[in-house]
């Protein structure tokens, strides 16, 4: 064994993994621009601390399950003109994961909704928290066949491990009784603990006709808005128009 080889099982018995798998590279770019050791040292830590942050992102995008790549840059602030870039920018010190705020988009289809819950979540993904995304629909599923195996109460604690959970397009499908008290135990246990980004084409006034229960629409209410930064957005279709004018 060479003493590069070495090295890099040293490296690699330390858990410096990408230091070790680089290492032959870095020693060349050291020798090539003659780097005093302080800098040589510098530059092996930085391309450590790189690597595990690009993993970590790697790791965390996979487990956020985001149905698509949709970055906030790509946003159209001049065709959704309800909401403003600043207003966007605000929430990316990200004060109201910390503080375990909520985020609402109230609005029809196709106005952006979707577009900010995920852009959003990617910044978020990036700052180094934990998220999930899921639909309304897939989550009430979710919901209900852990309460179906008697395993309800370990799938919150579960959820409850996300700093935010995306829940998306609340309002379009309508609830069993059970699916209705399912979500209600879940942002109760999420209540002041974790945070919540939601987008739904129903505004508050009308959540009790969805729910078919004011008796679960206002504990559930309460509990999101108590602490949240609400966004109402109007406008066009934005996927309407571009398939109009395609």
């Amino acid at each position: 064994m060479s003493r590069l080889e070495q090295t890099q099982s040293q490296y690699r018995s330390l858990r410096l993994s990408a230091t070790a798998g680089h290492l032959g590279e870095l020693l060349a770019q050291a020798e090539a621009n003659e780097l005093s050791y302080l800098e040589f040292a510098r530059q092996i830590a930085e391309h450590e601390l790189a690597e595990r942050t690009r993993r970590r992102i790697d790791r965390h995008l996979k487990q956020a399950q985001l149905p698509a790549h949709k970055p906030l840059e790509a946003f159209d602030y001049r065709h959704q003109t309800t909401i403003t870039k600043r207003q966007v920018s605000a929430l990316l010190d990200f004060g109201f994961i910390d503080e375990r705020q909520n985020l609402v988009f109230i609005g029809p289809p196709g106005v952006g909704k979707t577009h900010l819950a995920i852009g959003i979540a990617l910044k978020a993904i990036e700052a180094g928290y934990k998220v999930l995304f899921r639909t309304a629909l897939a989550l009430v599923e979710d919901l209900e066949l852990a309460e179906m195996k008697g395993e309800l109460k370990k799938r919150l604690r579960q959820l409850g491990k996300y700093d935010v959970l995306v829940i998306d397009e609340l309002g379009y499908l309508p609830m069993t009784r059970q699916a209705r008290y399912n979500l209600f135990q879940l942002i109760n246990s999420l209540y002041e603990y974790r945070s919540i980004i939601l987008t739904t084409n129903k505004d508050f006034s009308n959540w009790g006709a969805f729910f078919h229960d004011d008796a679960v629409a206002v504990p559930i209410i309460d509990r999101v808005i108590h602490h949240s930064h609400i966004f109402m957005l109007g406008g066009e279709s934005y996927r309407l128009k571009q398939k109009t004018t395609s």
